[in-house]
């Protein structure tokens, strides 16, 4: 069982995306030789993806910091963090997580390695589920289910695909 089903802000609703409060700031650093990568949510489409992961464990305010790095400094980071001498596809360092705090909140950073994600917004999404206290490593599937769930709320820009 995921740790943030137990909290009062916890997105109970699987058929509904919830409503995200519009307070979260997100800041995205490209360290990137071949500068951003095909497929990078941009403006809105990335903004909507964080703040509705988040929604779901009751945050709507705080600041995110997404990096796209490349192979060598995922590798590095997953080495030095996690203590697993490969490269990833997506890292997450949360700060404050969904508790509360004095103050500001700093939510965490995401740090993703598009050459070894399939799917970017994906990554995106798993890295803030991961912030608020998610961990698909210790639960039955739910986080990866509410990911998947996620995704189909927001379809890519120009999909045909209508929302839910």
């Amino acid at each position: 069982m995921s740790p943030r089903r137990d909290d009062p802000g916890a997105h109970d609703d699987p058929g509904s995306a919830p409503a995200s409060g519009g307070a979260v700031e997100i800041e995205v650093e490209i360290e990137h030789d071949d500068g951003p990568p095909a497929g990078l949510p941009t403006g809105h489409d990335l903004r909507v993806l964080v703040e509705t992961a988040l929604a779901t464990a009751g945050v709507d305010d705080g600041h995110v910091a997404i990096t796209i790095v490349d192979a060598d400094r995922i590798h590095e980071l997953n080495r030095e963090h996690r203590d697993r001498d490969r490269p990833t596809d997506v890292l997450s360092f949360p700060i404050d997580g969904a508790g509360p705090v004095a103050g500001p909140r700093e939510i965490g950073d995401v740090v993703i390695c598009p050459e070894h994600t399939v799917d970017v917004r994906e990554a995106v999404v798993h890295g803030a589920l991961h912030l608020v206290g998610w961990d698909h490593e210790v639960d039955d599937g739910e986080m990866l289910a509410l990911q998947a769930q996620i995704l189909a709320w927001l379809p890519a820009p120009g999909s045909d695909v209508a929302t839910a």
